[in-house]
């Protein structure tokens, strides 16, 4: 997301508008995961247009397949809304990074030929990835092995979602780590990349310490992935995501480190409480 109100004075100035969220949230990051479209749907063209306007030509939007496709209609009979959807985005041309398409929980081995079916027909010229929660997906058995080789035949990178951070620690009083923890699936974290844009999302913990240790693993796999030639995206996630700029921020120092990346643009909020 990138219109959160709690990062004012922080990501973005105190009292910033919200048409300023896109371009404040562009100078800093490089690719952003739209959310919004899983729930609201396809946007409206002048929607798409601003975002075209307001993000530089580096930007990476990585949407998600609306949820009405996903988990309503189980990737049945939506031909020509896929087709609409991607059509929309249209005006965002190579800013595209990977759309996502985020299966649900129950989505498993005997409908995989429906996501294949979407997949024949995915337009070649846009970057796509999918997301599993069926536990049956995570076994190393016969459905993972079919949806790990149906991706690669077509060039789809399967989205890694490690909650390892999150369930770290039990929730106890904590209502926001509760939530969090009752809206992620716990799975087991299987590091694979099945095509050229491997897709990770990393979902923290408020503890920075816990953060710091689950995310070591992935400097190497990142760094290596990028000498592989591959364009990673990196998803950054907290509990109630007030504290996701700070800790993509430490992410990235930390990946610089390694790899002589450029630092990232001070937080405009910040940039500007340090002139008073």
């Amino acid at each position: 997301m990138w219109a959160n109100e709690e990062w004012r004075g922080g990501l973005y100035p105190p009292h910033g508008s919200q048409g300023d969220r896109l371009p404040d949230y562009a100078r800093v990051f490089s690719t952003v995961e739209g959310n919004t479209t899983f729930y609201s749907g396809t946007p409206r063209a002048d929607t798409v247009a601003a975002w075209a306007r307001q993000a530089p030509a580096d930007f990476r939007f990585c949407f998600k397949l609306p949820g009405a496709l996903t988990h309503e209609r189980r990737l049945t009979g939506i031909e020509a809304d896929v087709d609409d959807f991607l059509a929309a985005l249209s005006p965002l041309h190579d800013r595209l990074g990977p759309v996502m398409i985020q299966l649900p929980r129950d989505f498993g081995l005997e409908e995989l030929p429906r996501l294949e079916a979407l997949l024949e027909r995915w337009p070649a010229s846009i970057p796509a990835s999918v997301e599993v929660r069926h536990p049956e997906f995570f076994h190393k058995g016969n459905a993972e092995a079919a949806l790990n080789r149906l991706l690669i035949t077509h060039g789809v990178d399967r989205v890694m979602l490690d909650v390892r951070p999150l369930f770290a620690t039990p929730a106890g009083d904590d209502a926001r780590l509760a939530r969090a923890q009752s809206e992620k699936p716990k799975r087991p974290l299987h590091v694979i990349s099945t095509a050229q844009q491997p897709v990770v999302r990393f979902i923290g913990h408020f503890d920075a310490t816990i953060n710091e240790a689950r995310f070591t693993p992935w400097v190497d796999r990142l760094c290596l992935w990028i000498k592989q030639g591959k364009t990673p995206f990196l998803f950054v996630h907290t509990p109630d995501n007030r504290q996701a700029p700070a800790l993509a921020r430490a992410c990235h120092d930390r990946l610089a480190a390694r790899l002589a990346l450029t630092p990232l643009a001070p937080f405009p909020g910040e940039r500007q409480a340090s002139l008073f």
